[in-house]
């Protein structure tokens, strides 16, 4: 299977590629890059967190019978009346007992609650219904706790319109509408293959190890952005490993977007750019002029995968993941760009000229707050942020405006920005 990917190349042409775009740049030429996935029709359970393509609209009237709104009794006519076997035609002078959502029997003038009735006698068809004294006014009015038919909506009245995003009472709703499925937008499925050998998954790392980073919250984030995992694969740092794991998805559904972790840079042991040339792909985007996550790359394969390479580092993976894996999946799932808010900065931001710095930062009070331990190796910044800051080249003054981005599990800064 491995070596018909590598050669089954035909006549695949290899555009451009752009090296060293700005922060901007690489958010849109990776927003750009792809075009929305189609819809698909899913179980009501699995549409909870969808976009629905196609409205959701009522099969028959809601509800479809007229029922009773209490427990009590069905009667007909003026009281006080004889009681009859449940679920029986009535006539003037007649009742039955009924529940809450039972359906009201034919010639039923209304409902009495259980609290205003009295029944009299003990032999079946002498049984006699009358109004407590304390009965409240209007209790044995025609109509009276009576639900109709099509109270809540009329057959074909559309209940929930293409383009909400679902969630658990829309399913009900859809559930009490006659439907066991719903057409959503189909979410891009995201594989992950994790790199290094000296990467350790459990326990403290001895020297020259490092503990996995990546494996535990990779997936959960890339939820949060959209997509659906796909499963991960594990692999050394050898070019043949790199091959393998680029031909053979792992388990799962067919992946959209594979990301892979480290192997960007330019040393021997960094084997992205060669193993998508093998594969007969191409580089969309090499190396983004941002601080850190500045060796991203996004590929394609000719299968139409596309394959995004983060940098080793874990401040920086996550920078890059977010600089060009949101608006990839936004792309894939029919989702708008997202653009930057903007907050007061809160400190100063020393410029680094001809690049991006995204500086992990609070929000608080309107203000964005740049937070400690930031080092592209370091999580310890990160774990108290709410965003990053987008800060130019030139830095940026405290009191000045700052464009801030959320972080995809906090809330977003425009819900922070008034004092």
């Amino acid at each position: 299977m491995l070596a018909q990917a590598i050669s089954d190349v035909g006549t695949f042409r290899m555009p451009c590629v752009t090296k060293g775009a700005t922060w901007s740049e690489a958010r849109r030429l990776a927003f750009r890059s792809a075009t929305p996935l189609g819809s698909v029709l899913v179980p009501l359970e699995k549409g909870i967190g969808s976009v629905l393509t196609s409205g959701v609209s009522a099969r028959r009237d809601i509800p479809h019978y007229a029922s009773s709104a209490m427990d009590g009794w069905a009667f007909s006519g003026d009281g006080p009346w004889t009681l009859t076997a449940p679920n029986s035609p009535l006539t003037p002078g007649q009742a039955s007992v009924i529940a809450t959502g039972g359906l009201v029997p034919a010639g039923t003038s209304g409902i009495l609650r259980k609290e205003s009735g009295l029944v009299s006698g003990d032999a079946p068809g002498t049984q006699q219904l009358t109004l407590k004294p304390d009965a409240g006014r209007g209790e044995a009015l025609p109509g009276r706790h009576i639900r109709p038919a099509g109270e809540e909506a009329s057959a074909g009245e559309v209940l929930i319109p293409a383009g909400t995003l679902l969630n658990p009472a829309h399913i009900a709703l859809a559930a009490v509408a006659g439907h066991d499925q719903v057409r959503v937008q189909r979410k891009p499925v995201v594989a992950v293959v994790l790199t290094g050998s000296e990467v350790v998954t459990s326990g403290e790392p001895a020297p020259g190890q490092v503990r996995d980073t990546f494996g535990p919250q990779l997936g959960a984030v890339l939820t949060q952005l959209g997509a659906v995992p796909g499963g991960q694969r594990r692999i050394g740092d050898s070019y043949q490993e790199w091959l393998s794991a680029l031909a053979v998805a792992p388990d799962g559904p067919r992946a959209d977007v594979t990301v892979t972790t480290g192997g960007t840079g330019k040393s021997g042991t960094d084997h992205f750019r060669a193993a998508i040339e093998a594969m007969g792909g191409h580089l969309l985007l090499d190396g983004i002029a941002m601080k850190p996550g500045h060796p991203a790359v996004l590929g394609k394969l000719p299968d139409g995968r596309f394959v995004l390479g983060l940098p080793g580092n874990p401040l920086a993976a996550m920078m890059a993941l977010l600089t060009l894996g949101e608006p990839l999946l936004a792309a894939l799932g029919n989702r708008q760009l997202a653009v930057a808010g903007q907050l007061t900065s809160g400190a100063d931001v020393e410029p680094d000229p001809g690049r991006t710095r995204l500086v992990p930062c609070i929000f608080s009070h309107g203000l964005a707050v740049p937070v400690a331990h930031t080092g592209p190796a370091m999580m310890r910044g990160l774990a108290q942020a709410d965003g990053f800051m987008v800060v130019p080249a030139e830095g940026v003054q405290a009191g000045a405006p700052v464009p801030v981005m959320p972080l995809p599990w906090t809330t977003p800064p425009e819900a922070r920005m008034s004092p």
